[in-house]
C-alpha cells in the first residue's frame, strides 16, 4: 500500500476528513445558533399567556437540539474512524520517506477533531444549562400563578414573590446577554481559526510539493544577504578613504 496505490488511499482519507470537517463546521455554527435562539426567546415565550405556544416552542427546540446532537456525535465518530486510518497507514512499510509529512497532516486533522469535539461539548453543556434554567423558572411561575388564583388577593407576600421573581428574569436576562456575546464571539473565531488553517494547509502542501522552491527562497536569501555585506564594505571603505582625503 506504500506505493502508488498507498498514495492515492492515503489523498482519499485526506478527502474524507476534510469533507467531515466541512460537515462539523457547519453543523457546529446551526448548533450554535439554536443554542443562542433557544435563550433569546426565552423572555418572548414567558410574555405569552397562552399555555400551547411555550409548550410548541420548548418541544420543537429540543427534538432540534436531540437531533443535532446524534448528527454531530455521527460526524465526529466519523472523523475519529478516518483519523485512525490514516495513523495506521503511517506506520505502513515503505512510507518512510514520507513519514514526517504525513505526520503533520496527520497531527492537524488530530487538532481539528480535538477542537471540533470541546466546542460540541461546551456549546451543549450550555444548551443543557440554559433549559434547566428555564425549567426550574417555568415551575416557580406556575406556582406564583397557582398561588395568586388560590388566594384572590393581592397581599404584601404576594407583592414580594413577584418582586423577588423580577429580580430573577432581570439577573438571567443579563447571564443570556453575555451568552449571546460569548456565542457570537466564539463563532467569529472559528471562522477565523478555519480560514488561518486553510492558509497554512496551502502553504505546507506547496512546500511539500515543491521542495525546490524552498531551495531557490534559501539561496536568493543568501545572495541578498552577500550582496548587502560587499555593499556594506565597498561603503565602509570608500567612507575612509574620503576621510583620510579630507584630513590630509
Amino acid at each position: 500500500m506504500a506505493g502508488i496505490g498507498g498514495s492515492s488511499y492515503w489523498e482519499d482519507l485526506r478527502k474524507q476528513a476534510r469533507q467531515l470537517e466541512n460537515e462539523l463546521d457547519l453543523k457546529l455554527v446551526s448548533f450554535s445558533k439554536l443554542c443562542t435562539s433557544y435563550s433569546s426567546s426565552r423572555d418572548g415565550r414567558r410574555g405569552d399567556t397562552s399555555d400551547t405556544t411555550p409548550l410548541l416552542n420548548n418541544s420543537t427546540q429540543d427534538r432540534m437540539f436531540d437531533t443535532m446532537s446524534v448528527e454531530i456525535e455521527q460526524l465526529l465518530a466519523k472523523l475519529t474512524a478516518v483519523n485512525d486510518k490514516m495513523a495506521e497507514y503511517t506506520n505502513t512499510p515503505g512510507t518512510a520517506s514520507l513519514n514526517a509529512a504525513l505526520m503533520h497532516t496527520l497531527q492537524r486533522h488530530r487538532d481539528i477533531l480535538q477542537d471540533y469535539t470541546h466546542e460540541f461539548h461546551k456549546t451543549k453543556g450550555n444548551f443543557l444549562a440554559i433549559r434547566e434554567r428555564e425549567d426550574l423558572l417555568g415551575s416557580v411561575r406556575k406556582d406564583i400563578e397557582t398561588y395568586k388564583s388560590g388566594s384572590g388577593v393581592n397581599n404584601r407576600r404576594t407583592e414580594l414573590f413577584l418582586k423577588e421573581h423580577e429580580h430573577m428574569r432581570n439577573s438571567d436576562r443579563l447571564m443570556d446577554d453575555t451568552i449571546s456575546i460569548a456565542m457570537a464571539t466564539k463563532e467569529n473565531m472559528t471562522s477565523q481559526r478555519g480560514f488561518l488553517k486553510s492558509i497554512q494547509s496551502r502553504v505546507n502542501t506547496l512546500a511539500n510539493r515543491f521542495p525546490t522552491i524552498n531551495n531557490l527562497i534559501q539561496r536568493i536569501n543568501l545572495r541578498k544577504r552577500r550582496d548587502s555585506l560587499i555593499l556594506g564594505t565597498v561603503i565602509g571603505v570608500c567612507t575612509i578613504l574620503l576621510l583620510l582625503y579630507a584630513f590630509h
